[in-house]
């Protein structure tokens, strides 16, 4: 029997957002990535642009801004895309952290969406 293996969708990740589009915020994703939905994500404070968040940076990215709600290619050029930035709840088995993080920088990190109104909950 063959085996289907379906892809991590939009329900698997935000189990609660704001009426009214409150919880979501329209981003642009700097060029060269390409970023799997769920993906935590950090604001460069030089031009706004968004990234991958990274606790070891030093530019504004190793502060978390919200979830990525969608996989974007952005490898070639900027693209616009929307992340959950407030009041959400999001399953925390779904959301794709950086390669290596420690379990400190993701608890700091948790706490710092937490702040943001994001609640990342287990079993959710």
């Amino acid at each position: 029997m063959t085996t289907l293996t379906e892809p991590t969708r939009l329900g698997d990740i935000l189990k609660y957002e704001a009426d009214q589009l409150y919880s979501r915020e329209e981003v642009t994703i700097a060029s060269g990535q390409n970023l799997p939905i769920g993906t935590i994500i950090g604001s460069v404070s030089a031009d706004g642009k968004v990234v991958q968040f990274d606790p070891s940076a030093s530019d504004g990215s190793e502060t978390p801004a919200g979830i990525l709600c969608e996989s974007i290619d952005a490898t070639a050029a900027d693209t616009a895309s929307w992340i959950a930035a407030r009041h959400a709840i999001v399953s925390e088995d779904a959301l794709v952290w950086p390669e290596g993080i420690t379990a400190g920088q993701l608890s700091a990190a948790t706490v710092t969406l937490k702040n943001l109104g994001i609640l990342v909950r287990k079993g959710a």
